[in-house]
């Protein structure tokens, strides 16, 4: 006799009367424990799992949202140099550009010198 339940078919055990099979009943109950026992210590596992992955998670989660806060003074940061270089060059003083530009030129050839004669 089939039985269905929960949409999961299953075939009872047949119902004996006590006597000689007692024993194979005693057998089936301790191998019941038995994996019952390891099915908590793997659930144990899985639990304290999803624990360090939960805390992994919100530590990643803790730096990207660090890194995201950098990145926006950084861009902050940039755009108010650029806006002051493009307001450098509009201005009426158009020699200002090239004396930065022949600043940062020196300044590279003594750094080249300095490495190059290490």
């Amino acid at each position: 006799m089939r039985r269905t339940q929960g949409g999961y078919s299953y075939q009872p055990l047949p119902q004996q009367a006590p006597g000689p099979s007692n024993a194979s009943h005693d057998a089936l109950e301790e191998e019941n424990e038995r994996m019952a026992e390891e099915l908590k210590g793997k659930i144990g596992a899985l639990k304290s799992l999803t624990i360090d992955i939960g805390n992994e998670v919100r530590y990643q989660d803790r730096l990207l949202r660090g890194i995201d806060e950098d990145m926006d003074r950084t861009g902050g940061f940039m755009s108010n140099t650029i806006n002051r270089v493009v307001r450098l060059g509009k201005g009426g003083h158009r020699n200002y550009m090239c004396y930065m530009f022949l600043f940062v030129m020196a300044v590279f050839f003594v750094l080249y010198l300095i490495l190059k004669l290490r």
